[in-house]
């Protein structure tokens, strides 16, 4: 495995509450070529628990990327997206939608509150793998990450 420029591994935090989903996110990931460390939260609010490292959260690592599904219990995705790009401690973080939402909405709605990108999830097994590995090889591998101050 390879250390990512950075010196260490990469953080990122998966937001999604679909388990199929979670299990294909961190099966593609272990095969990565770069060091990373997988944080996850199950909604919208624990995401943002998270990032402000809140009350049960204040250990928590901030992520040098976030993987963000849009559909969450207790706060969806576009308001975890909105919070983040509108916290000046939190807005450098890249933020890629990854949902099953296809919907042109949602894409230009992402894009209006920053979205980094936006990758529709696939429910056929190798499109799913492949984006993971597309996720890989340009964040982790091709893109410079800004220093998150850990």
């Amino acid at each position: 495995m390879v250390t990512h420029e950075l010196g260490r591994p990469v953080e990122i935090l998966l937001v999604d509450d679909n388990f199929a989903d979670i299990d294909l996110m961190k099966e593609g990931l272990q095969q990565a070529k770069v060091h990373h460390n997988l944080q996850l939260a199950m909604d919208g609010v624990e995401a943002m628990a998270l990032l402000r490292k809140e009350k049960g959260f204040e250990k928590a690592v901030r992520p040098d990327l976030i993987l963000l599904d849009l559909s969450l219990p207790k706060k969806d995705g576009r308001s975890v997206l909105a919070d983040v790009k509108g916290d000046p401690c939190l807005k450098h973080i890249p933020v890629i939608i990854l949902t099953s939402s296809r919907a042109e909405a949602d894409v230009q709605k992402s894009y209006d509150l920053h979205a980094n990108c936006y990758i529709a999830k696939s429910i056929e097994w190798d499109k799913f793998m492949a984006s993971v590995k597309s996720i890989e090889e340009f964040w982790l591998n091709l893109v410079r990450l800004p220093a998150c101050g850990h």
